[in-house]
């Protein structure tokens, strides 16, 4: 769980780190998170240079791509992964994905996301992740990446890197047997990067008379959501393991690829 400082990535994170059961941890230099990529340039990032990354999958949707179109190092590959595509196609544009609008206008925001309707929004977002068509083709094309050798080091991203991102990252670390705490403690990190990243924002949106609580709300993450998410997958299919073999299915020989690159005895 290492924050990488980068000029031109914001949320830039190495899973690798991640401490595992049994003396365990995730082999470090194969699995990155991080806010979008519009800025990206390794020429002139030697962080981002380091990296090596060879692909990189894109949680968003096509209108946050439109307007902030990824730039790729030199050579490396493209996997579009629409999470919330059944949810835009339904007339429905998440929070999660107009999170500069949101910011940009407090009246609208405070009218869908003041007091708890920003709480239960965002619950309901993450319950989409587990029962959606859209997310569900998109989480399995990113863990079938993440399980081909010749796909990494693999970077895996959305607008902020906090949502979609999110719980991208808390499913590979549930597979990998990270307890509870550690994933919900991966989740959590990311707050204060995302604050630093929106603050220009944030500022204006307060200067505008938008609530603080509200702006936090639309660019944090609190444990709440993620038990949504979490509490979707049990519901329906009882663990994680099961959501991700019977929901997104993902064969036995892609579980165990992922565990053997990924997982590294101390």
């Amino acid at each position: 769980m290492n924050a990488i400082p980068s000029t031109t990535v914001a949320n830039l994170r190495d899973l690798g780190g991640t401490p595992l059961p049994g003396g365990r941890s995730v082999r470090s230099g194969l699995l990155f998170r991080s806010g979008q990529l519009d800025r990206m340039d390794a020429a002139s990032d030697p962080a981002v240079a380091a990296l090596g990354l060879r692909t990189v999958v894109d949680f968003r949707t096509r209108a946050e791509r439109d307007a902030r179109p990824d730039r790729l190092p030199e050579g490396g590959r493209l996997l579009l992964a629409d999470v919330l595509a059944d949810q835009v196609a339904s007339g429905r544009m998440p929070a999660a994905a107009r999170l500069r609008r949101l910011l940009a206008d407090p009246a609208v925001a405070e009218q869908e996301l003041g007091g708890d309707r920003g709480l239960e929004m965002f619950a309901g977002i993450y319950r989409a992740f587990v029962t959606t068509e859209s997310a569900r083709s998109s989480y399995r094309a990113f863990l079938n990446e993440v399980a081909d050798p010749d796909a990494g080091p693999l970077l895996f991203h959305c607008t902020a890197g906090k949502d979609r991102t999110g719980w991208a990252a808390t499913i590979v670390l549930t597979l990998l047997g990270a307890t509870p705490a550690t994933v919900e403690a991966e989740y959590m990190s990311v707050n204060a990067a995302v604050r630093e990243a929106f603050a220009p924002l944030v500022e204006g949106f307060t200067l505008q008379g938008g609530q603080p609580e509200t702006a936090l709300s639309i660019i944090g993450v609190v444990p709440d959501y993620l038990a949504a998410a979490l509490d979707e997958v049990d519901a329906r299919y009882g663990s994680m393991e099961k959501y991700v073999r019977e929901g997104l299915g993902i064969t036995s020989a892609a579980l165990r690829r992922i565990r053997e690159r990924l997982v590294v005895e101390d």
